[in-house]
C-alpha cells in the first residue's frame, strides 16, 4: 500500500491510499480520485519527503514506519470522524425530494404543506429565486450525500 499526499483544485489537502503508483494514475485518469471535502476530481499528487532516521554512527537509513490504519468510511480530511458520522446521520433523516427541491421548499415556507427536513437539487436560478423570496436553505457538501467514498 502506498500513501500519497494529494490536493484538489480548490486547495484541500488529504491522503490517498493506493496499491501502486500506476494504480493512482489509473484512478486519477478515470476521475475516481476525488476530494473528500468538495468532491473535485482535479486531484494532484504533492511531492513528499522520505522519512529518514539517523543510526548510531551518523549513517542515514530509511525508517520502517507502520502506516496508520486506513481511514474509516466516516473519515474526511479536517473533520473528526464522529462529526462526519453525525452529519451523515442528519442528512439520512431528511427526505430526498430530488429536482423538486425548490417547489417543496416553497410549499413548506408558505405553509402549504407540513414542515419537514428536505434535501434535493436546485438550479442556480431556482436557488437565487428562493433566496430572493427569503426562503432559507443551504448547500450540502458532496461528501455528506455520497454513498461510497
Amino acid at each position: 500500500m502506498i500513501v500519497f499526499d494529494l490536493h484538489c483544485g480548490h486547495g484541500h489537502s488529504f491522503e490517498g491510499w493506493f496499491a501502486s503508483g500506476d494504480e493512482f494514475l489509473r484512478q486519477q485518469a478515470s476521475s475516481m480520485v476525488r476530494c473528500p471535502i468538495c468532491d473535485d476530481a482535479a486531484v494532484e499528487r504533492l511531492p513528499s519527503a522520505k522519512v529518514r532516521v539517523r543510526k548510531h554512527g551518523g549513517e542515514t537509513t530509511p525508517r520502517a514506519v507502520k502506516p496508520p490504519s486506513p481511514p474509516t468510511q466516516d473519515a474526511v480530511a479536517g473533520f473528526p470522524p464522529e462529526l462526519v458520522a453525525k452529519l451523515r446521520e442528519v442528512v439520512r433523516n431528511t427526505e430526498d425530494v430530488g429536482e423538486r427541491f425548490a417547489e417543496e421548499a416553497r410549499k413548506i415556507h408558505y405553509e402549504e404543506t407540513p414542515a419537514r427536513a428536505i434535501r434535493g437539487q436546485a438550479s442556480s436560478d431556482d436557488a437565487q429565486a428562493l433566496t430572493e423570496e427569503g426562503i432559507e436553505f443551504s448547500s450540502l457538501p458532496a461528501f455528506l450525500t455520497r454513498e461510497s467514498h
